[in-house]
């Protein structure tokens, strides 16, 4: 069957779109392991952002923090070390990503990081300084050399972060100039030259709601790679969970 929308009805009257995001990077690991070289793994890994806060006075202590010193008849001294005051004081709520994804480790080189899938989640989408902070993580592990794949099947906030990521690094897609797309999946992979400039290689894909999903290339090594069938691991996510 193909692409829902899991953030409308009819599926939203029945269904919350998280259940999609918490179950799929299991099946998609259950599908990517049988196809992983020896010395690979995969792991899903699901992190919300802080939903909550904390009260800080609960973990203020009482007493100042001192070092014993000794004084100069040989006794014990009481130092209290204090922080000079700040610069600068503001409020701020640190951004906190929601993450939906699976990652890939080469078991061989120490568990390195190789590729990570990346559910996009409304919360990615949100504010400025939210979609910032995700660009930042994405173009952090492109520049070490990890393979990153996006998937965007949130209908509710039309940003394309795939756009954001490339206009970070200074590029542009011009399959994006005519009308963005604000679902998709792709796939990114940068590529250093010696004594020439990196190579970033792109696969994107366009979704629609109603079309099947595409098979993404997850690139393991500069020349290893496998498929990942978009389309058969969230139809099996949408099986277990009952989704129609």
């Amino acid at each position: 069957m193909p692409l829902r929308d899991h953030f409308g009805p009819p599926v939203d009257k029945h269904h919350s779109w998280d259940e999609l995001h918490g179950g799929w990077p299991m099946v998609i690991v259950q599908q990517l392991f049988p196809l992983l070289p020896k010395g690979f793994v995969a792991a899903p890994g699901v992190h919300l952002g802080a939903t909550f806060e904390i009260d800080v006075s609960a973990y203020e202590i009482d007493e100042p923090l001192t070092t014993p010193m000794l004084d100069a008849s040989g006794g014990v001294a009481v130092a209290t070390h204090a922080p000079p005051q700040p610069t600068l004081t503001i409020e701020t709520d640190l951004p906190d990503q929601d993450e939906y994804e699976v990652r890939i480790y080469d078991d061989r080189r120490g568990r390195r990081l190789v590729a990570a899938i990346e559910l996009i989640s409304p919360a990615n989408k949100d504010r400025p300084e939210i979609r910032r902070a995700f660009v930042a993580k994405v173009a952090a592990l492109m520049q070490r050399n990890v393979c990153v794949s996006l998937v965007d099947v949130v209908t509710v906030r039309e940003f394309n972060l795939y756009a954001d990521v490339l206009k970070f690094i200074g590029c542009n897609d011009p399959a994006l100039e005519s009308d963005p797309a604000c679902l998709y999946a792709v796939t990114m992979r940068s590529r250093h030259r010696t004594r020439q400039k990196t190579l970033l290689e792109i696969w994107f894909h366009p979704m629609h709601i109603g079309h099947v999903l595409p098979t993404l290339p997850i690139c393991l090594d500069d020349n290893l790679s496998i498929d990942l069938e978009l389309e058969s691991s969230y139809e099996e996510t949408c099986r277990y969970l009952h989704i129609s």
